[in-house]
C-alpha cells in the first residue's frame, strides 16, 4: 500500500481524488493551504486511490497521511 503523506503543516484546500480514481506519478492529489499560500502535494508512483483520509478544511501537520493507494 503506498501512501501520500503532507510535506507540511497547514490546511486542507482541496482533495483532487476519490477512491477508486486511477492516478498517476506525479499527478496532484490534495492542495494545502499554508502561510496564504497554495502547495500541491503529488503521488510519487501511479495507482489506484483505496482511501482520501482528509476533507478539505481539515488542519495536517507534516508526515500526517493524506490519500492510500495501491
Amino acid at each position: 500500500m503506498n501512501q501520500v503523506l503532507a510535506s507540511m503543516a497547514g490546511n486542507v484546500w482541496k482533495v483532487l481524488v476519490q477512491a477508486g480514481d486511477q492516478i498517476e506519478a506525479g499527478q496532484e492529489v490534495v492542495i494545502l493551504e499554508s502561510m496564504k499560500m497554495e502547495i500541491p502535494i503529488e503521488a510519487e508512483t501511479a495507482g489506484t486511490v483505496k482511501a482520501v483520509k482528509v476533507q478539505e478544511g481539515d488542519f495536517v501537520n507534516e508526515g500526517d497521511l493524506l490519500v492510500e493507494f495501491e
